[in-house]
């Protein structure tokens, strides 16, 4: 399974404090969110996505998104990402001394309108401005293509959609491209053939994959990924969050499952597991011990799903 040129190491994308935090449904504190990301990055993380600077008032859960970013501990070597929908949202961000911003569309125009209100286009047409002001202060960029193995309002996506997405984001400015499976529909083949377009047409070094686990298939989409040349993964600590249009169903792939088999398969992650898991098993203690694996029935307004 190993590379045999010596390109032997995955990276794994912790999105359990933004992506799957947003979906809880009990209050958490500042202050367990904020060890919550300081253990995931002494855990050996390079990259954690850490909250979201969407309005407040449409996702109470991360309403203290500039208080946990003053508030973290920033560990040398690590890259902590902060969700940012608009130029409103790169203010805040900003003034919290975020440097690393997500940006999100859609491969389908459907749920781009059901999930942030705008077309493809029109998230283009926000990013813009965002793009600009961020490379300007020297932000890095990571964009998401959400649905891209299927859509629950538009059905299946062909690929080529992805791909023109995925162009256009990396045209826009950004720096990796993660592409996700929002309903986790996707399958190993649906993978392998995507991939065999993006050999072709983006900078496969600068793609990363996010996939749901709502069929149990997301361990075989990851190998599928990764003979596919794919070494950047997304998954949540403790499975955090959940897929909004499969109600209890698994959501997000757990990176204590994606760790354990990336080490099955001989693949070097630097990640302590066991620190991974101390720190889901403190979190939860601090929220009452009740784990919520599956958001709510429907998308927050302007809270944008993968």
């Amino acid at each position: 399974m190993v590379d045999t040129n010596g390109a032997d190491r995955i990276t794994v994308v912790e999105v359990g404090p933004r992506d799957g935090l947003q979906n809880e449904s009990l209050s958490i504190s500042t202050g367990a969110k904020v060890r919550f990301i300081e253990a995931l990055a002494d855990a050996g993380f390079s990259v954690v996505e850490a909250t979201s600077f969407v309005n407040p008032n449409a996702v109470p859960q991360l309403a203290d998104a500039d208080l946990v970013m003053r508030s973290i501990r920033r560990r040398q070597g690590v890259r902590y990402l902060a969700l940012v929908p608009n130029t409103r949202g790169l203010d805040r961000a900003l003034a919290a001394d975020v440097d690393a911003i997500a940006l999100f569309t859609s491969a389908t125009d459907a749920f781009a309108r059901a999930n942030v209100g705008a077309t493809i286009a029109g998230t283009f047409e926000r990013f813009t401005p965002v793009v600009e002001r961020a490379r300007d202060r020297g932000c890095w960029l990571r964009g998401y293509v959400s649905v891209a193995f299927g859509c629950p309002y538009a059905g299946s996506v062909p690929p080529e959609a992805v791909m023109s997405v995925a162009t256009d984001l990396f045209a826009l400015g950004c720096d990796e491209v993660s592409i996700a499976d929002t309903i986790g529909s996707a399958l190993p083949d649906q993978v392998s053939d995507l991939l065999r377009l993006a050999k072709e047409a983006l900078p496969l070094d600068r793609i990363a994959l996010h996939f749901h686990d709502t069929s149990g298939r997301a361990i075989d989409n990851v190998l599928a990924g990764i003979d596919g040349g794919v070494r950047v993964f997304d998954a949540s600590a403790g499975g955090l969050g959940g897929c909004p249009f499969a109600p209890a169903a698994p959501g997000n792939l757990a990176t204590e499952r994606l760790l354990a088999a990336l080490s099955d398969w001989g693949w070097e992650t630097g990640i302590d597991r066991q620190a991974v898991e101390r720190a889901v098993v403190e979190l939860m203690a601090a929220r009452g011990g009740e784990r919520c694996l599956v958001g709510p029935a429907v998308a927050p307004p302007n809270e944008p799903e993968r």
